[in-house]
């Protein structure tokens, strides 16, 4: 470490950095950024900087708000948007309390605690998300909603269009920031793009999406566009989800792959399956945690609506890709209720802990989804066991409030802000009057 913050020091210099921008997110996934000059580095990665903790979003209580932030030197990077003027760097950052202890509200420090209890039983787990976002002319809309800077669809090539240079733009910046992305195209909604980043351990890949949310943000502030990362912007087309392939490693091996295995499969694979089925429900909150999330979860297209799991059945919740015989290593499940809008450190820090507890006690994989699971009828879904996903957000934070699982893996303070927080944004839901009651009742009623 003590090598890294040197060749941080040095770097500041020999590039002439102006500003060092420390990153850290609050419990909802905002990302918080706190810019300091090159001389104050130093000091930060020794003794943390300072900040009151009670004015973020659930990350600290009023009569504990100290707080310290601890730049991460292995996560230091020039930012590629600042231009030569005034480089800036940027680090993201573990919370500490002023006696050193971790902030048990801390997002990332939440992530890294589940990813210590995976390694204790022997386990990396490593990931790599496929994000989907919207581009809009602009933010502000009309009767008709927002309006997106294309009618292009799947795959499609829109030459010299807005779509083609912004994923352009958006990929060389991703990769002067070091993160390395693997495809990027045009998604299924009009204005809809996505841009798959490559496997990396977790807690790389949680720090790569709020970077990449940024990357996302200033490219369109820069074409005179608009990125949104709601889960559900225009009603009619698809939603955004953040599918995210994952695995477990024991050392070098893929501990999901077993050869001559159903699927190459092998039985901590499936039991992590089952873990991640049984306390689907249970996560929701986190994984889809605003009213809009269930407006994508139950709008059709390709977002899972019940529980099952499949190979390379794109209607299941958790898929297990087409695989290639002498790429044992290439074996992965997907998990597809993800959405973009997420916390990637909670929500990968409760996608783990489920899967992680489907090998603990060993769970039993039931059947696959073999059809495509919206053909079905209610009462063959109900035959066949496939219990549907929370239809509301209310719903998912009762099976929130229920769950050990949740509660131990987040930490009481962690676990009572987010049902607080989203009860509140439920009730502000509720009690609203929508355009679609007034244009369907008013005058007739």
């Amino acid at each position: 470490m003590d090598k890294q913050r040197d060749f941080v020091l040095r770097t500041i210099e020999e590039r002439g950095v102006k500003f060092v921008r420390l990153w850290f997110t609050d419990v909802v996934g905002t990302l918080k950024s706190v810019a300091i000059a090159p001389a104050e580095v130093e000091g930060a990665f020794s003794e943390g900087l300072g900040f009151d903790g009670s004015a973020i979003e659930g990350l600290t209580r009023s009569y504990e708000s100290d707080l310290l932030a601890h730049p991460d030197p292995t996560t230091f990077q020039i930012l590629p948007w600042r231009g030569e003027v005034d480089p800036t760097a940027r680090m993201f950052c573990d919370i500490t309390t002023p006696d050193g202890e971790p902030a048990v509200a801390d997002p990332r420090h939440v992530l890294k605690r589940t990813l210590a209890k995976a390694s204790d039983a022997g386990f990396t787990f490593y990931t790599h998300p496929e994000i989907e976002f919207y581009l809009l002319k602009s933010s502000q809309f009309g009767p008709d909603g927002p309006e997106p800077v294309d009618s292009a669809g799947y795959f499609d090539n829109v030459p010299g269009g807005t779509a083609h240079d912004f994923r352009r733009r958006s990929v060389r910046m991703l990769e002067d920031l070091g993160i390395s992305v693997e495809y990027s195209h045009h998604e299924g909604g009009p204005g809809q793009n996505e841009i798959d980043l490559r496997y990396a351990d977790a807690l790389s890949t949680a720090d790569n999406i709020m970077t990449f949310r940024t990357v996302i943000k200033e490219v369109a502030i820069e074409q005179g566009v608009y990125a949104t990362f709601m889960p559900k912007p225009l009603g009619g087309h698809p939603g955004s989800g953040m599918h995210t392939h994952m695995s477990l490693f024991e050392g070098e091996t893929n501990a999901f792959y077993e050869e001559g295995g159903q699927y190459q499969l092998s039985t901590i694979g499936r039991q992590f399956i089952a873990g991640l089925l049984r306390h689907a429900n249970e996560i929701a909150g986190v994984t889809n945690q605003f009213v809009n999330s269930y407006k994508r979860l139950w709008g059709g297209d390709e977002a899972p609506s019940f529980v099952c799991w499949g190979h390379n059945n794109r209607s299941a919740l958790v898929r297990v890709p087409l695989y290639k015989p002498s790429k044992g290593q290439s074996s992965r499940v997907e998990y597809r209720a993800l959405d973009s809008a997420a916390n990637p450190y909670l929500s990968y820090a409760l996608i783990l802990a489920a899967g992680l507890k489907g090998i603990e006690e060993g769970y039993e994989l039931p059947p696959e989804a073999e059809d495509n699971v919206w053909s079905l009828t209610d009462a063959e879904r109900r035959a066949l066991g496939y219990e549907p996903l929370p239809a509301s957000l209310d719903h998912a934070l009762e099976y929130m409030e229920e769950s050990e699982l949740v509660a131990e893996t987040l930490g009481e303070q962690v676990f009572s802000y987010v049902l607080l927080n989203k009860r509140q944004e439920w009730q502000e839901y509720r009690a609203q009057v929508t355009p679609f009651e007034l244009k369907r009742n008013l005058e007739m009623l």
